[in-house]
């Protein structure tokens, strides 16, 4: 029987809340008010900092692309 255990080689790569802001072009606060109204990207508290994986915010941005290409009304005529 093997009893080891594999572990990944690297770490997905994590934003800072001021990092993903940056990117965005957006301040910190357009996360914060985001994320309170159930809009904003998952992220995780690390201590008292607010983190992001990559592949989380990916997906949200994924959904946001998504939801803007839905013809708005939600059908007509």
């Amino acid at each position: 029987m093997d009893n080891t255990t594999s572990y990944p080689t690297e770490f997905e790569s994590i934003l800072t809340l001021s990092e993903l802001a940056a990117r965005l072009g957006v301040t910190a606060q357009t996360i914060y008010d985001l994320r309170s109204q159930g809009r904003g990207p998952r992220g995780f508290r690390l201590g008292r900092q607010l983190k992001f994986r990559a592949s989380e915010v990916d997906a949200w941005l994924r959904r946001l692309e998504e939801a803007d290409m839905r013809p708005a009304g939600g059908g007509g005529r």
